[in-house]
């Protein structure tokens, strides 16, 4: 767990001449940990200022008595990211950034790949699914996790994908091993930014269920699904249109159904607009850039702002 002491050492980071917090007390972890949220970054990039970000570093007393003018906006996260990506402390946006980096923007890019965040499958939210050729679940137990539930979030993401990853700190790894079944892959978060695989994980299709796919899309995803399997839509009104799709469904082979929803997503969850603004954000923001639905025009103003002084930003309180 982390830290809890009220007092801080102050330590001089180089990099930026900034002074910055050694030991963190749970306020300053939050704080620190909420400047990564989407609404921060919405803020920032619609009305190119954050009043939230200013307090936000206020609270965090993490950037008290900042000595370099040169220092920038987009210079804070890279300084906050170092600070909560420690292990101990590191919680799921360090766990998703180590995944956007090693695996979607390592192995594959924003041209051939996608990223879903947050989906829903069953009565659980999937932290992260890689789509490429296949769709792979990666479920993050970060160091401030609890385990508990993590054999329901198992069998709800089996219904709608054949791979599944946890990714954990350390501590849990052991406990992650005794709780999954040979077919679910385990990684390790060693570093921030290295990723080691414990265990490979197995294409298993035994679980597949057409019903709990449907109800993860959209209407005009599942309707586009069943168009690949040459089956028209019925025409109804909206309130039995998605009882009647679910049906059809049910009955429709798992296996082929995964590879449509799979293929579908892909196109309309399609990440690769978003290719240039990623290109000229600091790496610590591009998971949640990658996440935050924004305009031409805002990812612009999002470039813009982060590149001016830090002293600005105190004034946006």
């Amino acid at each position: 767990m982390y830290h809890t002491e009220v007092t801080r050492k102050l330590v001089y980071s180089y990099e930026l001449n900034i002074l910055r917090i050694e030991v963190l007390s749970p306020a300053q972890l939050s704080a620190l940990s909420r400047m990564f949220s989407i609404s921060v970054i919405s803020e920032i990039a619609k009305k190119g200022k954050s009043p939230l970000f200013s307090r936000l570093m206020v609270e965090s007393c993490a950037f008290e008595n900042q000595q370099n003018e040169n220092a920038t906006i987009g210079d804070v996260f890279d300084v906050a990211f170092s600070l909560i990506r420690r292990a101990g402390i590191r919680n799921e946006y360090v766990f998703r950034s180590a995944l956007v980096h090693n695996v979607l923007l390592g192995r594959h890019s924003l041209r051939t790949a996608s990223m879903l965040a947050e989906f829903r499958i069953g009565t659980s939210k999937a932290d992260m699914i890689i789509l490429n050729g296949s769709g792979t679940v990666y479920e993050i137990k970060s160091d401030r996790d609890s385990l508990a539930r993590l054999e329901s979030q198992i069998a709800n993401y089996r219904k709608a994908f054949s791979k599944i990853y946890v990714i954990a700190g350390d501590s849990h790894i052991d406990d992650v091993l005794c709780k999954t079944s040979e077919d679910i892959g385990v990684l390790s978060l060693v570093r921030w930014n290295r990723i080691s695989v414990v265990r490979d994980a197995k294409e298993n299709n035994d679980f597949l269920c057409p019903a709990t796919m449907f109800d993860s899309l959209r209407i005009s995803e599942a309707k586009d699904i069943l168009k690949q399997f040459k089956i028209e839509p019925p025409v109804l009104p909206n309130t039995l249109l998605r009882s009647a799709i679910r049906s059809v469904f049910e009955e429709l082979n798992p296996i082929e159904v995964q590879k449509c929803m799979i293929k579908t997503l892909k196109r309309t969850r399609n990440l690769s607009p978003l290719s240039n603004l990623i290109s000229n954000l600091p790496n610590a923001l591009q998971s949640v850039a990658l996440i935050t639905q924004l305009r031409n025009k805002d990812r612009e103003r999002l470039v813009e702002t982060l590149g001016k002084p830090l002293d600005e930003a105190l004034k946006w309180v």
